[in-house]
This record gives structure tokens, C-alpha cells and sequence, in this order.
């Protein structure tokens, strides 16, 4: 069984166990009726999950955790709710086994959904098939000014590590710093440092020294691979290079 596979039988485990009656019943249904339906029909289908299934966050116990990390390292789904659970199993349960037109009705979802399914497909990332063709729609969603939807893709998801380009993943960590976001929650951080970003991360810390602000911890985790302790004070006052 493929991973994409495995996952949509694990969600489907835990929607059909949180799911009211009839909503179990619908969901049961459209899963198949995903593969037969083309086009407006399907989209119709993912639409419908949050009237059918409600909106309640699933309830994942450790070892229900353990299980999706089992079948996809890094995969987190704490926190989805029922109808972004379905929203996700419904995509896989869709895919015909053409990762383009996969790649592109995820982009139509994502243009018409709300921020509930917005952040839903970001989150499906790790378990979609077709990874490598939705690298454009992760930066999209990296790029976004919704915080919940950047974070969907860059906390908790293996996904930009994997598969996010140097220039990409060290313009996502830089926001992550700039708005806040935990680092301790980014997946592949400490692997995917470098040089580069140390040194933005440097010039991001000397210009929030100059106007009074606090620097964040998280910055140093990222800069201290490049940039022995020592030289950092003399670093936040020079505009000297760090080199990988």
C-alpha cells in the first residue's frame, strides 16, 4: 500500500470514529464517488464535508499519533479537525494516478476554499501524492499573510525541508522569525541550516538592535552552526559575510 494510501485509511479510521451517524454514512459514500466524479462535481464533494461532518476538532490519542508517524515520519495531523481530516482524505481518495491534474485541482481548491480548508490543504502536504508537483503551491501558501496559513505550511510539516529550495526555505524560516512563529515547531531546521541564512538572520538581529527591540533565541539556533559565540557581538555591528 502506497503512503498516500495508507494515510486516507488511517483518516478514515479516525472520521468515521468521530463523525456523526449520518455523517460517517455521506463521508463512507464520497470517498469512492471521488474517483467517478470529475470536475464540478468533485469539488461539490469536498465542499459538503464541513456541512456533513461538522467542524469539531478530531480526537487523536498517542496512539493515533504514533500511527500517522508510523506511516509518514513527520506527519502531524493534532489539531485537524474533522471536516479538514475529510477535506484531506477526499484529495487522496480523488488522486487518478496524474500528479499534474492532482497539482491543479489543488490549486482550484485553494483559490475558492475558506481559511479553514486553505489551512486543510496546506496541512495535507506530507500525506498527498504528487509531492513534487506542489512545490509552487507550498511557496504560495509560505508567501501567504494569513498567519494560520503560513504556519499550516511551515509548522509541524515535513514538507518545505523536503522539498523547498535554499532561497525558499530560508525566506520561510525569516518569516517564521519575523512573525513569531516557534522554530522549535519547524520541521528540519537544524538540517537545513546555512550560511546564508545565518547571515540574514544576523543583519534581521543587528536591525532590531538598532531600533531597541528584543532579538528572539531562535535566531542564535540557526546562526551559531556558522558563527562562533565569540564573534557574534562583533557581527551585529559589521556588515562582514558569513561563509557555509
Amino acid at each position: 500500500m502506497s503512503m498516500p494510501s495508507a494515510a486516507l485509511e488511517l483518516l478514515r479510521t479516525w472520521i468515521l470514529r468521530a463523525a456523526p451517524p449520518d455523517g460517517a454514512v455521506w463521508f463512507d459514500g464520497a470517498l469512492p464517488r471521488m474517483r467517478k466524479e470529475t470536475g464540478a462535481a468533485r469539488a461539490r464533494l469536498v465542499s459538503l464535508a464541513g456541512r456533513r461532518l461538522g467542524r469539531a476538532p478530531l480526537d487523536l490519542g498517542a496512539r493515533d499519533l504514533a500511527d500517522a508517524a508510523g506511516i509518514r515520519p513527520g506527519w502531524q495531523p493534532a489539531g485537524l479537525g474533522i471536516d479538514q481530516a475529510a477535506l484531506i482524505a477526499l484529495m487522496i481518495a480523488g488522486y487518478t494516478g496524474a500528479d499534474a491534474a492532482f497539482a491543479e485541482e489543488l490549486d482550484r481548491l485553494c483559490r475558492t476554499a475558506d481559511a479553514g480548508e486553505i489551512v486543510a490543504c496546506y496541512r495535507g502536504l506530507p500525506v498527498f501524492p504528487a509531492a513534487e508537483h506542489l512545490i509552487d503551491r507550498a511557496r504560495e501558501g509560505a508567501r501567504s499573510s494569513i498567519e494560520a496559513v503560513f504556519e499550516a505550511v511551515a509548522l509541524r510539516n515535513p514538507y518545505p525541508a523536503e522539498r523547498f529550495d535554499t532561497p525558499a526555505w530560508n525566506q520561510l524560516v525569516l518569516k517564521a522569525v519575523f512573525i513569531g512563529s516557534p522554530l522549535d515547531f519547524v520541521d528540519g531546521l537544524d538540517a537545513r541550516a546555512n550560511g546564508d541564512l545565518a547571515m540574514t538572520l544576523i543583519d534581521y538581529a543587528r536591525e532590531r538592535r538598532a531600533a531597541g527591540r528584543a532579538v528572539s533565541d531562535d535566531v542564535w539556533r540557526c546562526v551559531r552552526p556558522f558563527v562562533d559565540e565569540r564573534d557574534i557581538a562583533r557581527l551585529l555591528q559589521t556588515s562582514n559575510q558569513v561563509q557555509a
